[in-house]
């Protein structure tokens, strides 16, 4: 009886995160569109509110295609694959109403982060396509780079804490949040976090200019629906997540979800501002800057737990 409630209320969550990636795609084409000084969607209901459902409907009914000379099933999986990831680290949520939140959510969001790469590369090599070739190997390499530092940085705050529940984290931060214990750092992950879920700056994946739309080209209808959900799931859930980590907030309170959008609104604000990197400027950044700081972060707390456990002893 106790799984099945649990069960419901994942059900239910799900549902919800759906529900704001269709509003979080919204938010993104009214915010760009007012940086670009227009308007954005508002012709679809009222100020354009039921603009993502026309799209969900647009998409799922466009006959759905697949390149002849594609291989059927890695094609067919890949986009269920990724979307099933994206989903399923949700219950990683320290939510205590009975959700699936367990004392190893660190480790198991750091096994989900690691499957995405396979879902982009089975999507860009199966298309048989030398544009969905290369952008899922951009793909690849960029994310196994940045998955790194992201290790090391969530590793640092790992060390203060000693635990791998998130719970903890909220606990932690009761009377002064990790933001301001080590700010860098947290500007550290948030640039990595734009890494990870492939958005502008770093969105080589499916540089429009030189590989038409990357790893995802070959992609039509409910196919190409199912890998926007999944990127757009993965951005909300590193914004809930960039909360627990470094604004200590209980997920139970209104002011955690105030500070999630604020999150998912500087993703699109970078969007709408930044342009792209270069490639080699990208790798640069990866394995000469950010992964000799997070290293540094991470031996600099690892000696401060050390310190602080022997002088309070």
């Amino acid at each position: 009886m106790l799984m099945m409630c649990k069960f419901i209320n994942y059900l239910i969550l799900i549902v919800f995160v759906l529900m704001s990636v269709a509003f979080l795609t919204l938010m993104e084409r009214k915010v760009l569109g007012y940086i670009q000084i227009r308007k954005g969607p508002n012709k679809v209901g009222y100020m354009g509110l039921l603009q993502p459902f026309a799209d969900a409907v647009k998409l799922f009914t466009k006959e759905q295609t697949f390149p002849t000379m594609s291989n059927f099933i890695p094609y067919y999986v890949s986009p269920v694959f990724s979307l099933f990831l994206s989903l399923l680290i949700w219950c990683i949520m320290p939510y205590d109403n009975g959700l699936i939140s367990f004392d190893l959510g660190v480790l198991f969001f750091l096994c989900c982060a690691s499957l995405g790469v396979y879902s982009s590369m089975g999507a860009g090599w199966s298309s048989n396509s030398k544009y969905s070739l290369l952008g899922c190997t951009r793909a690849v390499a960029q994310t196994i780079s940045y998955e790194v530092s992201l290790t090391l940085v969530l590793l640092s705050y790992l060390f203060l804490i000693s635990s791998f529940d998130f719970k903890d984290f909220n606990e932690f931060q009761r009377f002064y949040w990790f933001l301001f214990i080590a700010l860098p750092l947290s500007g550290l992950w948030f640039v990595t976090c734009l890494a990870e879920t492939n958005r502008t700056p770093f969105d080589f994946a499916e540089g429009e200019s030189e590989l038409v739309s990357g790893f995802n080209t070959e992609y039509s209808a409910g196919g190409f629906a199912l890998i926007f959900m999944a990127e757009y799931a993965s951005i909300i859930f590193m914004s809930c997540l960039f909360v627990i980590l470094f604004l200590g907030s209980n997920l139970m309170s209104f002011t955690f979800y105030l500070k999630s959008t604020l999150i998912s609104f500087v993703f699109i604000w970078v969007r709408g501002t930044l342009p792209r990197f270069r490639y080699d400027k990208l790798m640069y950044v990866a394995w000469k800057s950010y992964l000799p700081v997070s290293l540094n972060y991470s031996l600099f707390f690892f000696g401060l737990k050390i310190w602080c456990e022997s002088f309070f002893l």
